[in-house]
Order: structure tokens, then sequence, then C-alpha cells
């Protein structure tokens, strides 16, 4: 089955956290038989920052928008199934209303949703948002997140098929290395210094140091160059994606902050969740909707809604029990919340609908442990 997508980058992460989702979710996909074709604007230094690594399992298109769109609608019309991711970084607008002119007896056309907490608030309170005219002309909606509350609402507005498809874990990018004696700490959190999230740093990893000045806390991101820090708070600065593992692999604890509107949708677990749990790290998160579906409490995975829990368990949870819940989250990572899965969950949505039978092949999965 032939795929056309349109999207932000899939060969690069640079100020594009879209990236691995893209990859997760298109590389599988391959696997099972779909031929995939991913265009990307050449507008942002996407290209001058390209990851290393392979994509033959894509043709990539790098084009010039606008001028080069005409074209690239035309080739899309010859697929099966025409993608548009949101926030493709040009001319999102555009995109919009010419995808779906691809729609016909031959070619389906979906809306991807790569922000779908954000774009669920702004729908939600805005009457006149584009989106609400267009939505039900898709053939389906997906998401890269939410549960019952998103599905509900995007079928008020018309939706047909629409699916979630929750962040996973690509185990040939994020899996257990050996730690690293310079990066070891007992708290680590990574995230970049934004609006939405710098005051639940604040309240959680940043208060939970002050209270607990016996332990060694790391803080990895852009924004906080500035920012005061108490002395047990190590700065890391960027963190780029090839350093996750061996930072997620030297602390004795990582800590998830699920931002605002993430955690208001409920039922949409972060990528940093899947990159711990691919290095069998033992992950403490604050509470969301849904969290017990995807890992099971205080055995997968930890839970504090406060500062002071926080400090309880970096105080309780010695390095052996947090290997155990680490290679207990791990585990249920690989075996039901892995890209594959997620692949095979749209192959079967697609199936449902689509008249030619689609290719099939088994993809070889990577053993694991």
């Amino acid at each position: 089955m032939k795929v056309f997508v349109f999207g932000s980058s899939l060969t690069s992460s640079y100020w594009n956290k879209a990236a691995n989702y893209y990859r997760g979710i298109y590389k599988n996909l391959a696997d099972f038989g779909f031929e995939i074709t991913f265009a990307q604007p050449d507008t942002f230094p996407w290209q001058e920052h390209r990851d290393e690594g392979s994509y033959e399992y894509a043709e990539v298109i790098v084009y010039n928008s606008p001028c080069d769109l005409p074209a690239l609608f035309k080739r899309a019309c010859e697929a099966a199934l025409v993608i548009r991711h949101s926030c493709a970084g040009a001319d999102d607008s555009l995109l919009d209303q010419c995808v779906l002119e691809c729609k016909s007896t031959n070619t389906q056309v979906a809306f991807w949703d790569i922000d779908a907490a954000s774009t669920f608030a702004a729908v939600r309170t805005d009457v006149s948002h584009p989106l609400r005219a267009l939505i039900s002309e898709y053939d389906y909606v997906f998401t890269n997140g939410g549960g019952p509350q998103l599905v509900e609402h995007y079928e008020k507005l018309g939706a047909r098929n629409c699916h979630p498809i929750c962040h996973g874990l690509d185990s040939t990018t994020h899996y257990p290395v050996p730690p690293d004696p310079k990066l070891a700490c007992d708290l680590l959190f990574i995230g970049d210094n934004l609006p939405e999230s710098e005051v639940d740093v604040e309240n959680l990893f940043l208060a939970a140091a002050e209270l607990a000045p016996e332990f060694t806390f790391a803080l990895g991101g852009d924004g906080w160059e500035r920012e005061p820090l108490p002395k047990n708070v190590r700065r890391l600065g960027r963190i780029e994606d090839w350093d996750h593992n061996g930072l997620n692999c030297s602390a004795r604890l990582v800590l998830n902050l699920t931002s605002g509107p993430m955690a208001r949708v409920g039922f949409s677990p972060p990528m940093s969740i899947f990159e711990a749990a691919g290095a069998g790290a033992c992950m403490i998160s604050d509470p969301w909707e849904g969290i017990e579906t995807f890992f099971e409490p205080g055995c997968e995975i930890l839970v504090a809604q406060e500062a002071g829990e926080i400090v309880d368990l970096l105080r309780t949870v010695d390095p052996k029990l947090a290997r155990e819940i680490g290679g207990a989250m791990r585990r249920r990572a690989n075996s039901e919340h892995s890209y594959a899965s997620r692949a095979l969950q749209i192959r079967e949505i697609l199936r449902q609908r689509t008249p030619e039978v689609l290719s099939w092949r088994r993809p070889v999965l990577k053993q694991t442990a």
C-alpha cells in the first residue's frame, strides 16, 4: 500500500520532537509492507542538522514551499492513503485544504495531529478555528495521544474513524547501556525550559532538591542556563537524542513531568516515558489520567504528585529496587508499547476500510530481554 505523507521532518530532530515519533511509526509500517513517501519542507535548518541513521524505509522528499506543492499533490493522488500531519512548518493552511483535494475513490486522506493536546484545547475554545470546518472531510483522524474525551470531541466535530496512536518504544534507538559514573545522579530530569512546564519543574524537581540536599540532581535541556538552582542540582545543558540512553542508565531515578495540555487530555504518555523505559530506567511520573493503562504504578512506574513524595521515593527506592522497577517497565514497553505494535494497530484500522487487501509482510522484530 502506497502512503504519501506531509510532515515536518523525518530526518532531523533539531527543534522537531516529532521526528522520533515519525520514525517509529513509518519504519515499522514499512516493515509491514507499506511504501512510504515522506515530504518535508525546506524551511527550518533541518537539512543542516540531519540526524545520523538510515532512512531507507521511506522516500524522503525535501521541497520548497509553496512552489513545489502542486507537483507533490499530483503525485500524492497516486497513493492509496495521503496523510497530513499537523505542524508541518510551512503553509499549514494550504496543506489543510489541498490534501483534501487528493481524496478520491482510490485515495483516502487522513489528518494526523502530532500535538493533539494543544489542538484539542485550541479547537474546543475557538469556534472559528479552521479545523472545525475541515475535520469531517477526512477519512481518518489520528492523534498522538488522548483517550475517550479527545475522541468524543473530534467525533462531535464530525470526525470519522478517530484513533489515538500514542508514542511508543523503538528498541533500536533506546536501550540499556553501561552506566557512566560521570553522569551518575539520584534524580534526572530532561526537559527544556518552556512556559507550560516551568512551574512544574520548580514545584516538583527543584523543590525536591531543596528538601533533600543529601541527594544529587541533574537537569538537562535548553533554557536553564540563567535560572538559579539549588547547589545539589547540576546543569547538563542541551541534550541530544543520542545522549538519552547514557543519561537514563546512569541515574538512579528519572523524573517525567507531563505538560499541562497533555495531562488535562489524559491517556497521552510523553515520549520521555518510553525513552526511559527502553533504557530500563526507573521512572517517577506526575499523575495523569490513564497512566495505569500503560504501566502499573508501584511495579513498573512510580507516581508522585508533590515534591515531598519524590523525596520519599528517593529515600526508599534503593538501586536494586530501581533496577527491578525499570526492568519491569522495559519488558512491558517491549511487549505492549513498541512502535511495531503501534504500526500493527494502524494496519488493522486501515484494513477495515481499505478496499484492496493490504500487502502483508511480517516484520523481523529485534529480540529483547
